[in-house]
């Protein structure tokens, strides 16, 4: 059921609302983030105060619930994300709760990397084989994939059941459930009948060591979900054990490729040399010029 409000009223909210955020601390674009998830105002119109010509304006929330939303961002710090249950991502619009981690503009390059890496890789047919996306949380690099590779089957695999519903109905909604196969499973172990034919595995895998943690903004710490974030004692306990175990399951020539955080990049490019099953290993800064990726082939 939709609910009238009168343009101004809607104005002076936005206005307090605004005002709160620069007070918190807080990016004031998310108030317009919110709106639009309530209104269906666009960015523009909320930047212009264009909206502010009709007389009323539809909510699909009262004002008053729309203010208790706003206060749990501004006192609880919940992500906005979190409270409108959804977030956009490349070209579409996920769902997300608290089982999932809220998928990072940088990590959208990801995508385009592993295509990018494969169209250069003449021991790589993009019409065909395997492409598998490794704790796949919300399904977000998966969905790309699938979006952009749009004959090959894409396995999605993620220890959480609770994260690959979410990821499931992402998929659903946005038609790629005949394209995309999910797993419940640590890392490689449910795609057994895989090994030896996979031509890319991308994977953003926990990364941030333990101790830093309590470190992270309220906002992470608090909200998302730790077994997505916990790299171990270093940091680097998930990477290594991508690292030691893909070669059984990738083909010769295959992509291995993933997010890591600021600072891990020297310490991930020697452990895939000394592993001795890779080979060409680059390192990859995102757009903010962070050393964000590794990208090496299976020997």
């Amino acid at each position: 059921m939709s609910l009238l409000i009168s343009a101004k009223e809607l104005s002076l909210w936005r206005d307090r609302a605004i005002q709160a955020a620069i007070a918190a601390s807080i990016s004031p674009a998310e108030v317009d983030w919110l709106l639009q998830e309530v209104t269906g105002l666009d960015a523009l119109a909320l930047r212009l105060g264009s909206y502010k010509q009709p007389e009323n304006i539809q909510l699909e929330k009262p004002l008053s619930v729309l203010t208790q939303l706003w206060q749990q961002r501004l006192q609880k710090r919940v992500p906005v994300q979190y409270l409108v249950g959804t977030t956009p991502w490349r070209h579409f619009s996920l769902k997300v709760s608290p089982e999932v981690l809220i998928p990072r503009p940088e990590t959208e390059l990801i995508v385009d990397l592993a295509v990018d890496a494969a169209k250069q890789n003449p021991l790589i047919d993009i019409h065909s084989g395997h492409w598998v996306d490794l704790g796949t949380g919300s399904g977000a690099i998966a969905l790309g994939l699938a979006e952009v590779l749009t004959e090959i089957p894409i396995h999605a695999v993620d220890k959480s059941e609770a994260a690959l519903t979410i990821a499931r109905e992402n998929a659903e909604n946005l038609g790629f459930t005949q394209r995309i196969k999910f797993y419940r499973g640590s890392w490689w172990e449910p795609l057994e009948h895989l090994k030896g034919k996979v031509r890319a595995m991308v994977s953003n895998p926990p990364y941030i060591p333990t101790v830093e943690l309590s470190q992270l903004q309220p906002e992470v710490n608090r909200y998302e979900p730790h077994l997505a974030l916990d790299g171990g004692t270093d940091g680097f306990e998930s990477i290594r054990h991508l690292i030691e175990t893909s070669p059984q399951y990738l083909h010769s020539g295959a992509i291995w490729l993933i997010e890591m955080m600021a600072g891990q990049a020297p310490t991930v490019e020697k452990m895939l040399e000394a592993n001795g099953s890779y080979r060409d290993v680059k390192i990859i800064s995102d757009l903010a010029g962070i050393d964000r990726f590794a990208l090496a082939y299976r020997c």
